[in-house]
């Protein structure tokens, strides 16, 4: 069985576009109805799909997903999981994207995060005249990052480093009386080092691994408006997801690490979306610092 593709090369992308007489911001529409059944939203049944161009020329999808059995904000919506990719994939920014449904309030704020986030074109596929309208005339009085950070301050999908440490080396790698899996853990407090939080100052991390033994790793990204914001564990679903992950049940094992004394906490609500999606799946987590 053929792995779902959420992301199409530079040179894939404009192959397309050029066998179909179109630029590659009017190839983007063609592709939301395919994506679309990539989506996992078992509680509304209503699938949403955004299909980006980055400044690269990668085409990259995003999808909603939310979980059986769990209150809805911990859904994931299409342009998160599309921005999540983006970050996944190395990219700095987002040039334009075609949606199924006009974005909701939620997303609109999420993408203040972007830098010259006003620019970015959007077109919704379900209008009866579809054409790319920019962001600014969806979110025309809007607030962001820079009503709380300096100019200069490196905003989502930008280069970033938070420079924390593990904050003590485990003994014999033992923790609780359970093994720890060094390369998860690892993992994870790299994640926690490109987390976006710069409004809590409580990077945090997560790392999950597959009964195949590969490694997913996410962050958690805050948003200036704060209820938008993506846990960590989330964003590593979507890098699942988006790396050809199947059932959630396929997680055996994850590990969170946060920062110590951190006003934000993510370790329950973690707990309670592993819980609720692969329940024989191990957390651990550790603390870090700047020590």
């Amino acid at each position: 069985m053929d792995r779902p593709v959420f992301t199409i090369s530079p040179t894939e992308a404009k192959s397309m576009a050029e066998s179909s007489s179109l630029t590659l911001p009017q190839l983007l529409p063609s592709l939301v109805t395919s994506a679309q059944s990539l989506a996992r939203p078992p509680i509304s049944n209503f699938r949403v799909a955004a299909v980006g161009l980055s400044q690269s020329g990668r085409i990259l999808i995003g999808v909603n997903i939310e979980f059986p059995g769990l209150p809805l904000h911990h859904s994931i919506h299409a342009e998160q999981f599309l921005l999540t990719n983006l970050f996944l994939n190395n990219e700095t920014n987002l040039h334009s994207f075609a949606v199924s449904a006009a974005p909701c309030g939620h997303c609109r704020q999420f993408l203040q995060e972007l830098r010259g986030a006003s620019d970015i074109q959007i077109i919704v596929t379900s209008e009866s005249d579809p054409k790319f309208t920019s962001l600014s005339q969806f979110l025309p009085y809007r607030f962001g990052p820079h009503d709380l950070l300096p100019e200069n301050a490196p905003l989502l999908l930008e280069p970033r480093n938070n420079g924390l440490k593990l904050k003590k080396k485990l003994a014999n790698g033992v923790c609780n009386g359970n093994t720890v899996n060094e390369k998860l853990k690892i993992a994870a407090l790299e994640a926690l080092n490109k987390s976006h939080a710069p409004y809590s100052d409580s990077p945090s991390g997560v790392a999950i691994l597959d009964c195949n033994g590969k490694i997913y790793k996410g962050c958690y990204v805050e948003s200036a408006a704060f209820n938008p914001s993506l846990g960590p564990l989330q964003v590593a679903v979507v890098a699942f997801i988006a790396g050809g992950g199947g059932e959630y049940d396929e997680i055996v094992g994850a590990v969170l690490v946060e920062k110590d004394g951190a006003v934000v906490k993510q370790e329950g609500t973690v707990k309670l979306l592993l819980e609720a999606i692969s329940p024989k799946c191990e957390l651990q987590t550790f603390l870090c610092s700047y020590d």
